[in-house]
């Protein structure tokens, strides 16, 4: 079990970025390190942590977390869609094909809460070209998932809003494209929602990447983790919702709230600087999320996330041993 103080020995050793040789072309995005070659990527999550298109710091175990979790998510849900993955050389690696993103990321949502809360409060939410009902509660459930797609910014600018006849119209997604991925995102939510529920969570929203490969729609990147998706405690849930109360959550949103409340932070600005208490705070939710939903213990080992990549993709060849 990861205690505390394993997490606290472990901040000085997180993965900020890792420089390769001999890899391929280094993309550097929020949380990844991406490096290409040919039609495949070597894709490297790191320990960094973004919020409001910020990047703020490292969190212990973040990257070995997500990456874990998503391998677990791709094998669990492999029989609704492909995916890209070709090999798991370290706990933080995934050796992918290379797709076609598409430009859109599919946010798929079960219940009104987060950004999508904030919008409806001040009557922004119109931008999803949806009729949204009127008199909506903080954390309610919608009667069936709705998605709410974005268009995917660069780094440092955000992800805006868009309607999928806006998608349509701007050919961004053709028709048939766009209907098979949507189809698609509501078989993995459904997927997701029912084996979280079975683990004493509820999946609240999600967003799916999604690709062409050799002519086919696969999902990229990652799926279903605490950084992708929202999950709130199921038990308790309705008492929490008839109260008023904030729910219990196992996911970013608890930074997100934190810069919120404690800093006025909503992406204008300088962020804060991370306190190491709210780092390890996050590291154990992170944690705890992996542990209910794969019903494993996270083990791994304190110290240089860096030199355990480099060891392994040198041992299954993917980095000439320096």
């Amino acid at each position: 079990m990861m205690t505390d103080d394993m997490l606290r020995a472990q901040l000085p050793h997180t993965l900020e970025k890792i420089d390769l040789q001999g890899v391929g072309d280094l993309y550097r995005g929020k949380v990844r390190d991406n490096y290409s070659r040919g039609d495949r990527i070597v894709m490297i999550t790191t320990d960094r942590i973004s919020a409001f298109d910020h990047v703020l710091g490292t969190i212990p175990f973040k990257g070995e977390v997500l990456s874990r979790l998503t391998a677990f998510w791709f094998e669990k849900v492999k029989d609704l869609a492909p995916t890209h993955v070709l090999d798991l050389p370290d706990p933080s690696v995934m050796v992918v094909k290379r797709a076609k993103a598409l430009p859109i990321e599919i946010v798929i949502r079960g219940y009104v809460t987060g950004s999508l809360w904030r919008d409806y409060q001040a009557g922004k939410a119109g931008a999803y070209g949806i009729q949204w009902p009127v008199g909506l509660r903080k954390d309610q459930k919608f009667d069936r998932p709705i998605i709410t797609p974005s268009t995917k910014a660069e780094y440092g600018k955000h992800d805006e809003p868009i309607s999928e006849a806006e998608i349509l119209k701007q050919g961004l997604v053709s028709p048939e494209l766009w209907k098979e991925a949507t189809t698609v995102a509501h078989r993995l939510f459904q997927r997701g929602q029912e084996w979280a529920l079975s683990r004493g969570l509820i999946l609240v929203d999600t967003k799916y990447e999604m690709g062409v490969a050799e002519g086919k729609l696969v999902v990229i990147d990652e799926i279903h983790t605490p950084d992708s998706s929202r999950y709130w405690i199921a038990d308790g849930y309705e008492e929490r919702f008839a109260k008023g109360a904030e729910q219990e959550m196992l996911d970013k949103e608890n930074i997100r709230q934190w810069l919120i409340k404690e800093h006025g932070f909503s992406g204008h600005g300088k962020p804060p600087p991370l306190t190491d208490d709210v780092r390890v705070m996050l590291a154990r939710k992170y944690i705890e999320v992996f542990e209910r939903l794969t019903g494993e213990r996270f083990v791994s080992a304190v110290g240089s996330v860096e030199e355990r990549i480099k060891r392994n993709l040198a041992a299954k060849g993917y980095l000439a041993r320096g």
